[in-house]
């Protein structure tokens, strides 16, 4: 038998190999870019200056705690502002000269991708709440260009700001020279789920990380928002 009548008699299994081998590999394809869930961070999970001793060693069941803050309208912002809903949060100050603009200039560039998103806000938490009164916030959110429905830029108890900032959101430092709520806010920004949950940290003065977490976003919604 010749070397060609050889392989007009495997032709046909030669074909189902070939169609076998390219159904596998885009099976394989597919597997290896299925969208992973984003992980749940805990307060174990994170750098312990960031975080209040009294949950430092806490490794599951971490939620944001219920709140009650004024926005720059003077409205009353809650945790069923945003049920059911995305959202990034952040801490700065008004009359911060240094990362804040840069963070805010950031914020701004996700509110316009996020801005007929009726499932993604924004949230952002003064630091120092006795000069940022709804007035300064009103103000600054005229100058930046904030849209009420999407961003609110929020004031009040000191204490509270602190408490969430320290156990819920795990974002700010205490090493400031104030009283004992005195904090000293990062440049994080923090991904927050339809859950309360935590699920990213980004460094906001880093556009790499402004498209990463626009990523982590759409991820986060094909997963139903949690």
């Amino acid at each position: 038998m010749s070397f060609l009548s050889f392989f007009k008699g495997y032709k046909n299994f030669g074909i189902f190999f070939s169609i076998l081998s390219l159904i596998i590999i885009a099976i394989i394809y597919n597997i290896l870019n299925v969208k992973k869930p984003l992980p749940i961070y805990q307060p174990a999970m994170v750098s312990e200056e960031l975080v209040d001793s009294t949950i430092q060693y806490q490794q599951k069941y971490h939620k944001i705690a219920d709140f009650s803050l004024l926005n720059q309208n003077g409205e009353t912002v809650t945790q069923n502002t945003y049920k059911g809903k995305i959202y990034i949060a952040d801490f700065f100050f008004t009359t911060c000269q240094t990362i804040c603009p840069i963070m805010t200039d950031h914020m701004y560039q996700i509110q316009k991708e996020i801005l007929n998103d009726d499932d993604v806000m924004l949230l952002s938490h003064s630091v120092t709440p006795k000069i940022d009164s709804v007035a300064q916030l009103k103000k600054y959110a005229k100058e930046k260009g904030v849209i009420d429905r999407k961003w609110n830029l929020v004031t009040g108890d000191k204490k509270q700001i602190y408490e969430l900032a320290r156990k819920s959101y795990l974002a700010v430092k205490t090493d400031g020279v104030g009283d004992e709520y005195d904090m000293i806010h990062t440049e994080n920004f923090i991904l927050i789920d339809n859950k309360q949950q935590i699920r990213g940290f980004y460094d906001g003065t880093k556009p790499e990380d402004i498209e990463h977490l626009l990523e982590d976003i759409e991820t986060l919604k094909s997963f139903g928002g949690s």
